[in-house]
């Protein structure tokens, strides 16, 4: 691949601005090309963009197009950057009137320099917010599709759209559908704003031609005009790519407003040097339908306060995970006390979370289109989350890292949405470590609070998730939880299942339709605050999972503790896999004789704080 960028363009008011201007701070800049500005870190501009495509093992040449009336300060510049000053290319204009245009420009390098492989085109005078983004991630991207591509971003509030070429990308294929050179108002909502930053295929070279012979009497035929040609009128297949950082052209703009976004980029990143991020994703219990979310069933579930997984992320030279003391240990006290720990805890800590969430991160962003910077970090976590008792603490942890993730490289809501994100959690634990899992606590750790979900055939094969709705959580009942002090592996539990319900086995069938329907009518109970009849309906999610799984599969613990509320008369079921139970108990006396009799029987008790996003400041951050 061959790089060039593009530097031919007559800055005539910034530079007649920074000639005229009477404060005196920029004297020192007058006659300076736009590109030899300084930008952001103090470098300048086209520093930056050559340190960037500086790289042999991607580009075999880079070429600069640039006008006679700057080109002894370009060839100055590259015998001082080590830039090879053959490839410094001269159109000839000295004068913003005779210009060639950058369509011209880009023509003129390919033809005099015979060249004959892919391109890549950059404006070497575009301010950048973001100085580390990875330019062999944009070339991977180009070499998966089968079309050209165009670099785009999300533009930022105060920027307008009329101002820009604007882009309407299919979220799934990512092919551009169309493109729009400064629309007026109304004309599109996008508020993707493509740059001049392109990959354009050797065999589509040949349509520079055919465009600039359309009108040969037209001067300076832009980019802009370029690609409404391509996409709208030729319907050639162009695709796009999000930088999750922001994007300035100098081009014709006065001094206000290169100081205004050369301060803008620059205070973002002085703002957060090395601010460490931490994100909190909380424990669930399924309250009713589970486990019928892997199953085309619905269910409802809750966020609970008593516990939870904290992923704390902060900037560093190389990329650095860092093991749990208690989760991810390395030292012992004796061989005894490695046997002990191994017997109870297992051997998979929460470190290979971790690092699967950053391996699936990577693998989607590279996938979507969107290019990430090239930034390393240290990624830390902890969790109060007991384990192998079916509280979803292994995805808390992968939804944590997530959002912190996320929050590091810019990557917005529109980028991943929350149904997708749901999905991508449950991946990593699937595809990438084998955990038997469906997709009820994912939803639940992304939505937060409490929340009706239905996995519906019909609305998982046409959209790929399905419909989950946040319900009001005022005045909720006093729920309570237990578990097993030394539980077994909560994965055990889903048993045969899933092969008896692909078999089409009718009592798995019809159990996960009832499971279903039992969520819809405690939907209605948690609307009218029909407390006893959620109770009830509790009480029959619990006998149904009973007879679908049968005792010997739910195993002893579990049903101890479900006799054991049942003494006393309070609503009772698993609230996931195995090795807790979830209940409601109506009576706050019994309540109390209750959690008296768990503890005495060596279960852990507790009253359950719900979550509700809407009451915290900031969801699931702290």
């Amino acid at each position: 691949m061959i790089c060039i960028l593009l530097v031919a363009g007559h800055g005539t008011v910034l530079e007649t601005q920074i000639k005229y201007d009477d404060t005196g701070l920029y004297s020192h800049l007058t006659g300076v090309p736009k590109a030899l500005l300084p930008g952001v870190g103090g470098k300048k501009i086209l520093d930056f963009w050559w340190e960037t495509v500086n790289m042999r093992q991607l580009f075999t040449e880079v070429y600069l197009v640039t006008n006679a009336d700057k080109y002894k300060h370009y060839e100055r510049w590259a015998t001082a950057n080590d830039f090879p000053v053959e490839n410094v290319v001269n159109d000839g204009s000295t004068t913003l009137e005779d210009r060639l245009g950058a369509v011209s420009d880009l023509q003129l390098v390919i033809r005099s320099r015979k060249l004959q492989d892919d391109i890549m085109v950059i404006a070497g005078d575009m301010l950048c917010a973001d100085q580390n983004f990875d330019i062999a991630q944009v070339i991977r991207f180009f070499r998966s599709q089968s079309g050209e591509l165009i670099i785009y971003y999300e533009l930022e509030e105060g920027e307008k759209s009329s101002s820009r070429g604007i882009v309407e990308v299919c979220p799934d294929t990512h092919r551009i559908n169309r493109f729009l050179e400064k629309p007026k108002n109304g004309l599109t909502s996008s508020r993707l704003a493509s740059v001049v930053f392109y990959c354009i295929r050797k065999d589509t070279l040949s349509y520079l031609s055919d465009f600039l012979n359309l009108n040969p009497q037209s001067t300076n035929k832009t980019f802009g005009e370029l690609w409404e040609w391509l996409i709208n009128v030729k319907q050639l297949d162009v695709f796009g790519m999000k930088l999750p950082t922001g994007f300035q052209l100098i081009g014709q703009v006065g001094l206000s407003d290169y100081t205004k976004w050369l301060t803008h980029y620059s205070t973002k990143q002085q703002d957060n040097p090395a601010k460490p991020i931490t994100c909190r994703s909380y424990a669930r219990v399924g309250l009713m339908g589970n486990p019928s979310d892997g199953f085309n069933g619905k269910t409802i579930a809750m966020s609970i306060t008593n516990f939870w997984a904290e992923v704390t992320l902060v900037e560093s030279q190389t990329l650095v995970l860092v093991p749990h003391p208690l989760n991810d240990p390395t030292e012992f006290g004796s061989l005894q006390d490695l046997f002990c720990i191994s017997r109870k805890e297992g051997y998979l800590g929460g470190l290979r979370l971790l690092q699967a969430t950053c391996k699936k991160f990577y693998q989607f962003c590279s996938k979507q289109g969107i290019a990430l910077t090239k930034q390393n970090f240290t990624l830390k976590y902890d969790t109060n989350i007991p384990r192998q008792v079916g509280l979803a603490g292994s995805s808390a942890i992968v939804s944590a890292t997530l959002k912190c993730l996320m929050k590091f490289y810019n990557i917005t809501d529109n980028d991943l949405p929350k149904p997708i994100r749901a999905n991508f959690i449950l991946n990593v634990e699937t595809d990438e470590l084998f955990i038997t899992a469906g997709l009820q606590d994912r939803v639940v750790q992304v939505y937060e609070g409490l929340v009706y979900m239905d996995f519906s055939k019909k609305l998982m094969d046409e959209q790929g998730y399905g419909d989950y709705v946040s319900m009001d959580m005022s005045d909720l009942p006093s729920f309570w939880l237990a578990y097993l002090s030394d539980p077994s592996d909560s994965g055990r539990i889903h048993s045969n299942i899933r092969q008896r319900w692909l078999s089409g086995e009718p009592l798995v069938v019809e159990a996960m339709k009832t499971f279903a329907q039992l969520t819809d009518q405690a939907r209605v109970a948690l609307q009218d605050r029909d407390w006893t009849r959620l109770a009830q309906l509790m009480d029959q999610n619990f006998e149904l999972r009973r007879t679908v799984y049968t005792d010997d599969c739910l195993g002893p613990g579990n049903l101890k503790m479900v006799q054991l509320a049942k003494q006393f008369g309070s609503a009772v079921k698993l609230p996931g896999s195995g090795g807790a139970v979830v209940g409601l108990c109506l009576d706050n006396d019994r309540l109390v004789e209750m959690r008296q009799a768990f503890q005495e029987a060596g279960c852990v008790f507790c009253v359950i704080t719900p979550y509700n996003p809407s009451a915290s400041t900031v969801s699931g951050q702290h």
